[in-house]
Protein backbone atom coordinates (compact mmCIF):
# COMPACT_ATOMS: atom_id res chain seq x y z
CA UNK A 1 0.00 0.00 0.00
CA UNK A 2 1.73 3.52 -0.76
CA UNK A 3 2.04 6.64 0.75
CA UNK A 4 -0.33 9.76 0.81
CA UNK A 5 1.26 12.58 -0.07
CA UNK A 6 0.36 15.61 -2.19
CA UNK A 7 0.88 15.78 -5.77
CA UNK A 8 2.93 18.85 -5.90
CA UNK A 9 4.98 17.86 -3.27
CA UNK A 10 8.80 17.44 -4.18
CA UNK A 11 8.88 14.13 -2.39
CA UNK A 12 5.92 12.87 -4.81
CA UNK A 13 7.73 12.55 -7.83
CA UNK A 14 11.06 11.47 -6.17
CA UNK A 15 9.50 8.53 -4.56
CA UNK A 16 7.70 7.87 -7.54
CA UNK A 17 10.68 7.93 -9.51
CA UNK A 18 11.99 5.09 -7.32
CA UNK A 19 8.97 2.69 -7.40
CA UNK A 20 7.89 4.00 -4.05
CA UNK A 21 4.51 3.76 -4.46
CA UNK A 22 2.33 6.96 -3.92
CA UNK A 23 -0.87 8.07 -3.66
CA UNK A 24 -2.51 11.83 -4.72
CA UNK A 25 -5.27 12.50 -2.37
CA UNK A 26 -8.00 11.94 -5.07
CA UNK A 27 -6.94 8.56 -5.48
CA UNK A 28 -6.66 7.84 -1.91
CA UNK A 29 -10.05 8.76 -1.19
CA UNK A 30 -11.73 5.87 -3.11
CA UNK A 31 -10.07 3.43 -0.65
CA UNK A 32 -11.89 2.34 1.54
CA UNK A 33 -9.66 1.67 4.63
CA UNK A 34 -8.07 4.46 7.21
CA UNK A 35 -4.86 5.54 6.56
CA UNK A 36 -2.40 6.25 9.51
CA UNK A 37 -1.66 9.51 9.79
CA UNK A 38 2.12 10.50 10.77
CA UNK A 39 3.38 13.58 11.28
CA UNK A 40 6.89 15.25 10.92
CA UNK A 41 7.87 17.81 12.77
CA UNK A 42 10.85 19.04 10.56
CA UNK A 43 13.38 20.42 12.66
CA UNK A 44 16.34 20.14 10.13
CA UNK A 45 17.65 23.29 7.81
CA UNK A 46 16.73 21.29 4.66
CA UNK A 47 13.69 20.92 4.59
CA UNK A 48 12.99 18.78 1.50
CA UNK A 49 16.03 16.32 1.65
CA UNK A 50 14.74 15.47 5.09
CA UNK A 51 10.85 15.28 3.79
CA UNK A 52 12.51 12.52 1.34
CA UNK A 53 14.39 10.76 3.64
CA UNK A 54 12.04 9.82 5.99
CA UNK A 55 9.01 10.02 3.33
CA UNK A 56 10.72 6.89 1.77
CA UNK A 57 10.94 5.13 4.81
CA UNK A 58 7.69 5.32 5.86
CA UNK A 59 6.25 4.91 2.36
CA UNK A 60 7.84 1.51 1.69
CA UNK A 61 5.26 -0.51 3.98
CA UNK A 62 2.03 -2.05 2.68
CA UNK A 63 -0.17 0.48 4.62
CA UNK A 64 -1.82 3.22 3.47
CA UNK A 65 0.27 6.39 5.50
CA UNK A 66 -0.99 9.63 5.10
CA UNK A 67 1.83 12.25 5.88
CA UNK A 68 1.52 15.72 7.92
CA UNK A 69 4.56 18.47 7.86
CA UNK A 70 4.88 19.89 10.98
CA UNK A 71 6.66 22.84 11.57
CA UNK A 72 7.34 24.79 14.71
CA UNK A 73 4.81 27.46 14.67
CA UNK A 74 7.41 30.67 15.33
CA UNK A 75 10.69 29.98 13.95
CA UNK A 76 11.51 30.82 10.54
CA UNK A 77 13.59 28.57 8.46
CA UNK A 78 16.23 30.45 6.24
CA UNK A 79 17.02 27.33 4.22
CA UNK A 80 13.72 26.36 2.17
CA UNK A 81 11.77 28.56 -0.12
CA UNK A 82 8.66 30.48 1.66
CA UNK A 83 6.74 29.41 -0.92
CA UNK A 84 7.34 25.75 0.15
CA UNK A 85 6.50 26.22 3.83
CA UNK A 86 3.14 28.19 3.22
CA UNK A 87 1.83 25.35 0.86
CA UNK A 88 2.95 22.19 2.41
CA UNK A 89 3.97 22.99 6.45
CA UNK A 90 1.26 23.40 9.20
CA UNK A 91 2.41 25.40 12.52
CA UNK A 92 2.10 23.28 15.77
CA UNK A 93 -0.40 25.62 16.79
CA UNK A 94 -2.41 24.57 13.93
CA UNK A 95 -2.56 21.01 14.36
CA UNK A 96 -2.40 20.43 18.18
CA UNK A 97 -6.56 19.92 18.19
CA UNK A 98 -5.79 17.03 15.91
CA UNK A 99 -4.96 13.33 16.84
CA UNK A 100 -2.00 11.35 15.06
CA UNK A 101 -0.82 7.29 14.92
CA UNK A 102 2.50 8.45 14.72
CA UNK A 103 5.30 11.22 14.94
CA UNK A 104 8.61 11.76 13.94
CA UNK A 105 10.49 14.71 15.51
CA UNK A 106 13.92 15.54 13.56
CA UNK A 107 17.40 16.06 14.46
CA UNK A 108 18.26 19.52 13.98
CA UNK A 109 21.90 21.44 13.87
CA UNK A 110 21.95 23.23 17.44
CA UNK A 111 23.37 20.81 19.88
CA UNK A 112 26.23 22.84 20.69
CA UNK A 113 23.38 24.90 22.55
CA UNK A 114 21.93 24.43 26.38
CA UNK A 115 18.14 22.48 25.73
CA UNK A 116 16.60 25.81 27.41
CA UNK A 117 18.92 28.35 24.97
CA UNK A 118 17.19 26.94 22.09
CA UNK A 119 14.78 29.31 20.90
CA UNK A 120 11.42 27.14 20.61
CA UNK A 121 12.16 25.20 23.34
CA UNK A 122 9.22 26.46 25.01
CA UNK A 123 7.11 25.42 21.93
CA UNK A 124 8.97 21.93 21.77
CA UNK A 125 8.38 20.97 25.31
CA UNK A 126 4.81 21.52 24.98
CA UNK A 127 5.09 19.17 21.81
CA UNK A 128 6.50 16.64 24.25
CA UNK A 129 3.66 16.62 26.58
CA UNK A 130 0.88 17.10 23.64
CA UNK A 131 2.27 13.50 22.47
CA UNK A 132 1.02 11.33 25.52
CA UNK A 133 -2.82 12.78 24.81
CA UNK A 134 -2.75 13.29 20.76
CA UNK A 135 0.03 11.09 19.35
CA UNK A 136 -0.31 6.83 19.86
CA UNK A 137 3.56 6.45 18.89
CA UNK A 138 6.55 9.07 18.68
CA UNK A 139 9.90 8.53 17.23
CA UNK A 140 12.56 11.25 18.46
CA UNK A 141 15.49 11.33 15.74
CA UNK A 142 19.22 12.58 16.68
CA UNK A 143 18.81 16.11 18.60
CA UNK A 144 15.22 15.45 18.85
CA UNK A 145 15.39 12.28 20.36
CA UNK A 146 18.09 13.59 22.74
CA UNK A 147 15.98 16.19 23.36
CA UNK A 148 12.80 14.17 24.54
CA UNK A 149 15.07 11.99 26.23
CA UNK A 150 16.07 14.86 28.48
CA UNK A 151 12.77 15.99 28.46
CA UNK A 152 10.97 12.76 30.14
CA UNK A 153 14.19 11.16 32.44
CA UNK A 154 17.11 13.94 32.59
CA UNK A 155 19.58 12.40 30.78
CA UNK A 156 21.68 14.65 29.75
CA UNK A 157 23.60 15.17 25.93
CA UNK A 158 27.40 15.55 26.85
CA UNK A 159 29.69 17.46 24.15
CA UNK A 160 32.14 14.72 22.44
CA UNK A 161 35.78 16.20 22.12
CA UNK A 162 35.33 15.41 18.49
CA UNK A 163 32.53 14.84 16.18
CA UNK A 164 31.05 11.11 15.76
CA UNK A 165 31.09 11.16 12.25
CA UNK A 166 31.32 8.09 10.38
CA UNK A 167 29.12 4.82 9.58
CA UNK A 168 29.79 2.55 12.44
CA UNK A 169 29.21 -0.80 13.55
CA UNK A 170 25.93 -1.47 15.72
CA UNK A 171 25.04 -4.03 17.96
CA UNK A 172 21.39 -5.65 18.08
CA UNK A 173 21.07 -5.79 22.14
CA UNK A 174 17.18 -6.74 21.97
CA UNK A 175 16.64 -9.31 19.08
CA UNK A 176 13.33 -10.53 20.61
CA UNK A 177 12.35 -6.49 20.04
CA UNK A 178 9.70 -6.44 17.76
CA UNK A 179 11.42 -3.05 16.68
CA UNK A 180 14.41 -5.08 15.40
CA UNK A 181 12.55 -7.95 13.89
CA UNK A 182 14.71 -8.93 10.64
CA UNK A 183 17.31 -7.30 12.07
CA UNK A 184 20.88 -8.88 11.87
CA UNK A 185 22.93 -9.51 15.24
CA UNK A 186 25.44 -6.17 13.86
CA UNK A 187 24.68 -3.10 11.49
CA UNK A 188 26.04 0.01 10.41
CA UNK A 189 24.58 3.29 10.77
CA UNK A 190 26.03 6.72 9.79
CA UNK A 191 26.60 9.21 12.63
CA UNK A 192 26.92 12.59 12.72
CA UNK A 193 26.95 14.32 16.18
CA UNK A 194 28.96 16.57 18.36
CA UNK A 195 27.35 14.73 21.23
CA UNK A 196 26.40 11.98 23.18
CA UNK A 197 23.75 10.20 25.35
CA UNK A 198 25.53 7.90 28.19
CA UNK A 199 24.65 4.22 28.61
CA UNK A 200 25.03 4.57 32.56
CA UNK A 201 22.62 7.56 32.24
CA UNK A 202 19.85 5.74 29.96
CA UNK A 203 20.01 2.82 32.44
CA UNK A 204 19.67 4.82 35.22
CA UNK A 205 16.33 5.75 33.82
CA UNK A 206 15.49 2.57 33.79
CA UNK A 207 15.19 2.23 29.83
CA UNK A 208 16.00 -0.38 27.90
CA UNK A 209 18.79 0.64 24.82
CA UNK A 210 18.02 -1.93 21.97
CA UNK A 211 21.11 -1.03 19.21
CA UNK A 212 24.58 0.13 20.51
CA UNK A 213 27.70 1.05 19.09
CA UNK A 214 31.25 -0.04 20.92
CA UNK A 215 32.57 3.50 18.86
CA UNK A 216 29.32 5.24 19.23
CA UNK A 217 27.62 4.27 22.07
CA UNK A 218 24.12 4.10 22.55
CA UNK A 219 21.87 4.14 19.24
CA UNK A 220 18.21 3.29 19.59
CA UNK A 221 16.54 3.36 22.99
CA UNK A 222 13.03 2.40 24.12
CA UNK A 223 10.49 4.23 26.06
CA UNK A 224 7.26 2.26 26.63
CA UNK A 225 5.70 4.40 29.52
CA UNK A 226 6.11 6.98 26.75
CA UNK A 227 5.23 5.26 23.85
CA UNK A 228 8.37 6.34 22.21
CA UNK A 229 11.82 5.29 20.52
CA UNK A 230 14.58 7.59 20.35
CA UNK A 231 17.49 7.35 18.03
CA UNK A 232 20.81 9.43 17.98
CA UNK A 233 21.78 8.04 14.76
CA UNK A 234 20.73 8.48 11.03
CA UNK A 235 19.32 5.35 9.30
CA UNK A 236 17.25 7.63 7.16
CA UNK A 237 20.23 9.06 5.58
CA UNK A 238 21.02 8.99 1.74
CA UNK A 239 24.06 7.43 0.02
CA UNK A 240 25.11 10.93 -0.24
CA UNK A 241 24.14 13.17 3.34
CA UNK A 242 27.92 12.18 4.96
CA UNK A 243 29.68 13.46 1.88
CA UNK A 244 27.03 16.78 1.53
CA UNK A 245 28.52 17.36 5.38
CA UNK A 246 31.67 16.64 4.99
CA UNK A 247 32.46 18.56 1.57
CA UNK A 248 30.13 21.41 3.33
CA UNK A 249 33.19 21.26 6.08
CA UNK A 250 36.17 21.27 4.06
CA UNK A 251 34.54 24.02 1.85
CA UNK A 252 33.81 26.60 4.37
CA UNK A 253 37.30 25.42 6.40
CA UNK A 254 35.81 23.85 9.71
CA UNK A 255 38.00 21.58 10.96
CA UNK A 256 36.61 17.79 10.38
CA UNK A 257 37.25 13.98 10.04
CA UNK A 258 37.44 12.00 7.05
CA UNK A 259 33.67 9.86 8.22
CA UNK A 260 35.07 6.97 9.14
CA UNK A 261 34.29 3.78 6.91
CA UNK A 262 32.20 5.29 4.59
CA UNK A 263 34.12 5.87 1.66
CA UNK A 264 35.98 2.66 0.08
CA UNK A 265 39.10 3.02 1.86
CA UNK A 266 38.15 6.15 4.10
CA UNK A 267 39.57 8.05 0.82
CA UNK A 268 36.92 10.79 -0.18
CA UNK A 269 37.46 10.88 -3.66
CA UNK A 270 36.11 7.49 -4.09
CA UNK A 271 31.90 7.41 -4.34
CA UNK A 272 30.46 6.06 -0.93
CA UNK A 273 28.32 2.83 -0.71
CA UNK A 274 25.10 2.29 1.46
CA UNK A 275 25.31 -0.55 3.75
CA UNK A 276 22.77 0.50 5.84
CA UNK A 277 19.35 1.01 3.61
CA UNK A 278 17.85 -2.64 4.38
CA UNK A 279 18.27 -2.14 8.10
CA UNK A 280 16.37 1.49 7.78
CA UNK A 281 13.86 0.25 5.67
CA UNK A 282 13.61 -2.70 9.03
CA UNK A 283 13.17 -0.49 11.38
CA UNK A 284 10.71 2.17 9.91
CA UNK A 285 8.97 -0.47 8.58
CA UNK A 286 8.63 -2.60 12.22
CA UNK A 287 7.93 0.64 13.84
CA UNK A 288 4.99 1.57 11.11
CA UNK A 289 3.66 -2.41 12.09
CA UNK A 290 3.95 -1.78 15.58
CA UNK A 291 1.45 1.79 15.15
CA UNK A 292 -1.16 -0.08 12.61
CA UNK A 293 -1.11 -3.28 15.59
CA UNK A 294 -2.44 -1.14 18.54
CA UNK A 295 -3.81 2.08 17.10
CA UNK A 296 -6.95 3.18 17.83
CA UNK A 297 -9.17 2.53 14.87
CA UNK A 298 -10.85 5.73 16.06
CA UNK A 299 -8.44 8.97 16.27
CA UNK A 300 -10.44 10.16 18.64
CA UNK A 301 -9.43 7.46 21.21
CA UNK A 302 -5.69 7.89 20.42
CA UNK A 303 -4.12 9.02 23.93
CA UNK A 304 -6.88 8.32 26.13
Amino acid sequence: MPIKLPSALPAYDVLNHEGVMVLDEDSAAQQDIRPLRIALLNLMPKKIQTENQFARLIGATPLQIELSLVRMSEHQTKNTAAEHMAEFYQPFSAVKDQKFDGLIITGAPIEHLPFADVTYWEELCEVFAWTQTHVHSTFGVCWGGMAMINHFHGVKKHMLDHKAFGCFRHVNKASASPYLRGFSDDCVIPVSRWTEMRQDEIDAAGLKTLITSEEAGPCLVEDPAHRALYIFNHFEYDSGTLKQEYDRDVASGTPINVPTNYYPGDDPTEQPQNRWRSHAHLLYGNWINEIYQSTPFELEKIGS
